[in-house]
């Protein structure tokens, strides 16, 4: 499934686009193996936020929320659902003035048409509606995915280890269109969680 999604987005997708190209790919015995564009210099979202002290400021997290918006939409819109948008899965190249965000790691992916829902979860922040419903949809369990991303950006800004949820929502860890962008990703009903495109045109980000 990885090498057909990743095919897919090399014919769909004009040269430099924010997921990483597929070079090449060989079955041996048993094992995958794939040869993949390797983006120099980056590092993780995750060791990212470690080199800049464990959180983010909020108008560099905003930068990259923006390109993730804009690169989940354009997934959706070829209608492939990555499953595992975390900030493992998110190369930032950092050879230019601001940091240019890549999407790696296909390898939970799947096709899928927007009204299509799953019941069976891969992936790693599981959605509330899985716990409800016992089935996700793509839309909104990526949007809710965004949303974590933007908390691991910003959260240690303004917390402490024993610090509850509800205690760090009432911190200045981040402007007030922020945390309502952060609110609307994570809406514990999918049906009224915000979609990929009212993210795009949520005044945070303008």
């Amino acid at each position: 499934m990885e090498v057909a999604v990743l095919r897919k987005l090399e014919a769909e997708s004009e040269r430099h686009s924010a997921h990483v190209d597929l070079l090449d790919w060989y079955i041996v015995d048993e094992e995958l193996i794939l040869v993949l564009e390797r983006p120099m210099p980056a590092v993780d979202l995750s060791n990212y936020i470690e080199s800049k002290g464990g959180h983010l400021k909020e108008k560099e997290a905003k930068v990259i929320i923006k390109q993730l918006v804009s690169v989940a939409i354009d997934l959706q819109e070829k209608h492939i659902f990555h499953r595992d948008i975390k900030p493992e899965n998110l190369l930032i190249e950092t050879c230019m003035k601001a940091p240019r965000v890549r999407v790696i790691d296909f390898g939970l992916s799947c096709f899928a048409e927007e009204d299509d829902a799953f019941d069976t979860f891969y992936g790693t922040h599981i959605p509330p509606e899985w716990s409800s419903r016992e089935e996700y949809k793509a839309g909104p369990s990526t949007v809710y995915q965004i949303g974590m991303v933007l908390f691991f950006m910003r959260h240690k800004a303004a917390s402490t280890p024993e610090m509850t949820f509800q205690e760090l929502n009432e911190t200045s860890w981040l402007s007030k269109d922020g945390k309502d962008f952060f609110e609307a990703s994570l809406c514990a009903d999918p049906d009224i969680r915000f979609t990929l495109y009212q993210l795009k045109h949520h005044p945070w980000l303008r």
